[in-house]
């Protein structure tokens, strides 16, 4: 595969950070629906850069923003998760991508309600709409009824259930799982709990919990336990960076900026 259709694919599948997460297996007893949210509240923003590393010059190839407000959904109060990812001003000239991923997470569950998908890269266009019914345990997706487990969540959703885990609960090497509805399918995914260290990124230095999901070898990624995750070590759990080898290169996304945040980032011993 040619360096120019390796970048293409990495924009397309890492501008949007919970992307990365998404392409692990598990077959090991999933984590019970969230009781409570303690990470996050409305008017949260996260912003990050997406940096591909090929003969050993990194390259600031996109960036990605998340947003949190909160919006009416079925008579429910629901946070409203919106992510976007697009390609650096400067990389525009070689692949332009300009990703909206939403989701509609119900604030008493914090199980989807809703999950929409609007991809524009390089001139391919799709739109997915998913609308989940939790109590019936169908997903609805292009007007086809799909059978999902108990507290199944959406691409991005997993994203905000991940950051509300008690890691003080984990022990090194345990791996945690979850079910995820995606192109009309169920995963059963994990991420395994590795430890906490300190990380230095071109935000700062974090004191930072460090997992590791497993990905499935494709057109991007290598297999295995290859990618890093840290989280900010505080009730946050912010991703504060994202490293993980590709077939020709590597990638990194590090925080940027951040905002409204729920608590505060005591994780951050000192920023740059």
């Amino acid at each position: 595969m040619s360096n120019k259709r390796i970048v293409n694919k990495l924009l397309s599948y890492s501008i949007v950070l919970i992307g990365l997460i998404s392409l692990s297996v598990s077959t090991h007893a999933q984590v019970p629906c969230l009781p409570a949210n303690t990470s996050f509240q409305e008017g949260e923003k996260l912003t990050f850069k997406v940096y591909y590393n090929m003969s050993f010059v990194w390259i600031n190839a996109g960036n990605a923003e998340f947003t949190t407000s909160i919006e009416d959904v079925a008579n429910r109060k629901a946070y409203h998760v919106r992510g976007v990812g697009k390609t650096a001003s400067s990389f525009e000239w070689f692949y332009k991508v300009l990703d909206t991923y939403e989701s509609y997470i119900d604030r008493q569950t914090m199980l989807p309600m809703r999950f929409v998908r609007h991809v524009n890269e390089g001139g391919m266009k799709i739109i997915n709409d998913v609308k989940f019914d939790h109590r019936n345990k169908q997903a609805t997706s292009d007007n086809k009824a799909y059978a999902i487990p108990d507290c199944t969540q959406d691409v991005l959703s997993a994203m905000y259930f991940a950051r509300n885990i008690n890691y003080n609960s984990h022990k090194p090497g345990d791996k945690i799982s979850f079910d995820m509805f995606l192109d009309n399918q169920v995963y059963n995914l994990y991420v395994k709990y590795i430890g906490k260290e300190q990380i230095t990124t071109r935000m700062g230095t974090f004191n930072a919990i460090k997992i590791v999901p497993l990905l499935i070898k494709g057109t991007i990624f290598k297999g295995g336990e290859k990618m890093t995750i840290w989280l900010s070590d505080d009730p946050n759990h912010i991703p504060v960076r994202v490293e993980s080898p590709i077939l020709i290169g590597s990638v990194k996304i590090d925080l940027m900026d951040f905002s409204n945040l729920r608590n505060p980032l005591t994780g951050m011993i000192s920023r740059n």
